[in-house]
Formats: structure tokens, sequence, C-alpha cells
């Protein structure tokens, strides 16, 4: 009876081989690198994360040539490196795009369209989440939250921002990146290539012009909660205005509603004491019966 050999792509538990060295010229260059960012830390080991972002805008992905470079730099076992590079989600761990395509499908993007968007821009690019557009321009993936709720939905390129995105110009996007037209972020620094962010996430400067000088504020929805802190009113559709916890006017009623009087001192019912069994004057050390009576 002939065997069946075992696909190739399974592993026959022999050991691997050690991970191969950079060329010489470029670990020299890295090392140049990695000892400047080593310099920022009282301790080597807390430079790990932009070492190894480090590597990765060398190849565009933490490769186990990558590992065993900044076991070396820090004096760690390529086992600890790993598991910190397999931890966050920042690290590639093989070969992607030029531009890395992060579609937030979390909760309020999700609701906003974020699901929607996903699923039509795999069908646009043919490629699932975490893979790789055939000419190596788009890397598709889903992210948790880009933590700008309030521009839902939020795609982001190589962590810029993209804001208020529906399919359609999601996809438009995604055309402009690999068609080579110039695609500016909603607001942030211009937009570079995956290497190049992953150099910049390591810790050494944006020299490209305007890009230090460029920022994104915060949007309208995120700001709503100051307003109301400094007693703005928040749309026309209020009847009156919040005022201030610091100098609450006499006349602001303590539920927020109109003609009722707030308690001296209290701005706010919430702001009120209420009573409870630590503060009874009768049980000052408070409930005193066992669990269960």
């Amino acid at each position: 009876m002939n065997a069946t050999p075992a696909p190739k792509d399974v592993p026959l538990g022999m050991p691997r081989l050690p991970a191969p060295d950079y060329p010489a010229d470029v670990k020299a260059r890295l090392a140049a690198d990695a000892e400047e960012v080593i310099a920022r830390y009282p301790d080597s080991r807390s430079a790990l994360l932009p070492l190894l972002h480090l590597v990765q805008a060398e190849e565009g992905h933490v490769s186990r040539t990558g590992i065993r470079f900044c076991a070396e730099q820090l004096g760690l076992t390529t086992a600890e490196v790993t598991a910190v590079a397999t931890f966050y989600s920042m690290y590639r761990r093989r070969a992607g795009g030029d531009y890395q395509v992060g579609v937030c499908t979390n909760t309020l993007c999700a609701v906003m369209g974020g699901d929607a968007i996903f699923e039509d821009l795999k069908e646009h690019l043919g490629v699932g989440n975490g893979e790789t557009t055939e000419d190596g321009a788009i890397t598709l993936e889903h992210i948790e939250c880009n933590a700008a709720c309030d521009f839902a939905p939020v795609v982001m390129v190589n962590w810029e921002f993209f804001d208020n995105q529906t399919p359609r110009s999601a996809r438009q996007l995604v055309d402009d990146l690999r068609a080579g037209r110039t695609v500016r972020p909603t607001r942030g620094a211009p937009l570079c290539s995956f290497k190049e962010t992953a150099r910049i996430l390591a810790g050494f400067p944006d020299g490209r012009p305007g890009a230090v000088e460029a920022t994104g504020g915060a949007g309208p929805a995120s700001l709503a909660g100051l307003r109301l802190a400094r007693g703005e009113a928040p749309g026309a559709t209020t009847d009156h205005v919040i005022a201030p916890r610091a100098a609450a006017p006499a006349e602001e009623p303590p539920g927020g509603r109109p003609g009722e009087q707030a308690p001296p001192g209290h701005p706010s019912s919430h702001d009120a004491p209420h009573e409870t069994s630590a503060s009874d004057e009768a049980f000052p050390a408070g409930p005193t019966a066992e669990e269960g009576e």
C-alpha cells in the first residue's frame, strides 16, 4: 500500500532552523537606529515596541529575522519578542500591502455603516480580512475601534483617518490608492506608505513638509459634553442653557425642567446628597444585620 505524502504546509515536527540574519549593511544601519531608540529608555527592554516598528519599517512586517534582531539588541529571547509581536495587532506577521486599510466594525461604526463598508470592500477588492490584493497595494482588515466614534463610520489607511465614509466613498478611496492618485486624510498628517508609517511609529521624525504641523481636531460630537459643561446651548431645540456646575444660577432647575427651582448650592438634582445607611444618624456605622436577615 502506498503512503499518502503529507501536504507541504503541514509541519512534520522537525525543529525550525534559526532565522537568517539581515545583510551586513542593513544590520549595521538598523543597529545604529536601534541604539538611538534604546537610549531613550532607562531599561533597554522597554524599547521593544518601537524596535518592532523599526524592523517592520524595513520589511513591511515583523519577520523571524526582525524578531531575532530585536532579541539580540535587547538581550531577550526570541520567544519573549514573539510573545509581544503576536499580542499587538499593529505588527504584521506576514508581508502585506503598501496601504493598510482598516474598517472599524465596532458597535457605533457598525450600526452607522461600517459592516456594510467592510463587506462591500471585500467584494470590491476580492480579498478577505487580513488579505492583500494581487497588486500588493491594499491589505484589508476590520478594526475593533478607531477611537473616532463622532466621525463614524471611520476607515483608516496606515493609521490616518478617513471619516464619515460610505461604501461608495470607501471604494473610491481604495481605487485611488491602487491607481497611485493623491489621497488626503480627512484630518491629520498627509498619507504615507506603510513602511514609512512604521518608521514614524518607531519614534523617528517625519521630515515631510507640513506633516508635523498637520493635526486633527475633535469633532462636534466629541465637544458636545464640553459645551454643556461650559453652559453653552447644545442646539437650537433646547429650551434653556445648562449652567456650569461651578456657577449655577438660582433659577437653574435641579432636573432641567423650566419653572422648577434649584436647591441653593446645587445646580442639579444629581449633585444633591442622597441618604444612605452609612449616613443615617440612627445607624452611623451602617447596617448591622447579617446577610440573609
